[in-house]
């Protein structure tokens, strides 16, 4: 597991010093009896052999034991009150305070927990509103479309005719695709899609994936939706799958939704007369699977390969082909969340030209949670 943010451990990972804490809370509390017993007899010793009253040496003793007991008290509760402190600020939606972490004990160990609990508190709230924005966006342009239309017929501009019908109709298209995507992501989100995983061969599935997107393709190009779907005719899809005769073991359905995004954003970003290869191969586990989508086009840099999964994200650094509109942003999102449902991993991977989209499918070693 990878260190968190700022060198921080991540969950479960183990403590740098072999698993014991030298300045632990229960350390300090032994070492602050052990020093009182030691202050305590040493008093005691001294007033034996200078003959001094023992009430006076019960007296410094509880002053030193209570002097010490107050500095340990202290360090101990000061990072408790600021904890506090930030906690309370993070009730109230202020994410921006972090807890200091000076210190190498549980409370520094709860710092930690709670510094890393903000910055994904943060990160949340930063998303929701990224989400918000990016809906309404998504939104108010295919409503504004159709709305200027209606109204164009209402007011006599234009005739109800075929073609003013059809555009309203892309509109509408656009709008219930950009609707169900959604519904998709939160069903996805909430785990309310259960998988149906089943044994399949995978030649037969894929070739059926690659012929279903060249076919809505045509039929997009013809009445040119605007969905975000790409509609392009002029890339070539090629299957690579080894051996032939390669099975998996998954949900079909979820894969097509998986296999189907990364062909068509792979599409989107493709040049004039470009290439699309799929790739299967057998993974290392019994009936587990290995795909790749390679593109011939400009690539993504590596220093954004993090957010290339992440919702609404239009791939603003990488160029986008002829014809296409950008889409959602919401494909890849999906395709991710469908492969974690497997417990499997997507992500990008070296490629000497365009971009490479690599996942990997556990098969039969592991079930989702």
């Amino acid at each position: 597991m990878s260190p968190g943010p700022a060198g921080r451990r991540g969950p479960g990972e183990p403590e740098p010093w072999g698993g014991v804490r030298p300045f632990s809370i229960k350390t300090k509390l032994g070492a602050l009896v052990v020093t009182s017993v030691l202050i305590t007899t040493g008093l005691m010793m001294i007033a034996v052999r200078t003959e001094t009253e023992l009430r006076f040496i019960t007296v410094f003793s509880m002053i030193a034991t209570l002097l010490i007991t107050q500095f340990t008290a202290h360090s101990l509760t000061a990072p408790l009150d600021e904890m506090n402190a930030v906690a309370r600020s993070i009730s109230q939606g202020d994410y921006t305070r972090r807890v200091r972490e000076n210190r190498r004990d549980e409370l520094g160990d709860l710092a930690q927990t709670i510094n890393v609990m903000a910055d994904e508190l943060e990160a949340q709230d930063r998303q929701r509103k990224e989400l918000v924005a990016n809906v309404s966006h998504e939104l108010r342009t295919p409503i504004a479309g159709l709305r200027a239309v209606l109204e164009n017929i209402v007011d006599g501009v234009t005739e109800a005719d075929q073609e003013t019908m059809r555009t309203a109709l892309k509109q509408t298209e656009r709008l219930g695709r950009l609707v169900e995507t959604l519904l998709d992501l939160s069903r996805l989100d909430n785990g309310v899609v259960p998988l149906k995983k089943r044994r399949f061969e995978v030649w037969p599935y894929l070739s059926g994936v690659l012929k279903e997107a060249n076919m809505v393709a045509s039929v997009r190009a013809g009445i040119a939706t605007g969905s975000g779907s790409h509609t392009r005719t002029d890339v070539h899809l090629h299957l690579d799958v080894s051996p032939p005769e390669l099975t998996a073991h998954a949900d079909p359905e979820r894969i097509h939704q998986v296999v189907a995004n990364l062909i068509d954003n792979a599409v989107k970003h493709s040049p004039p007369h470009g290439r699309v290869t799929v790739k299967a191969r057998r993974g290392p586990q019994p009936e587990s699977l290995e795909l790749e989508v390679l593109d011939e086009g400009p690539g993504i840099p590596k220093s954004e390969w993090h957010r290339v999964f992440e919702r609404f994200n239009r791939g603003a650094t990488r160029q986008q082909g002829p014809g296409s509109d950008g889409g959602t942003g919401l494909g890849l999102a999906i395709a991710r969340w469908a492969v974690d449902l497997h417990g499997g991993r997507i992500g990008v991977a070296e490629s000497e030209r365009g971009c490479r989209i690599l996942v990997t499918l556990p098969g039969l070693s592991s079930s989702p949670s």
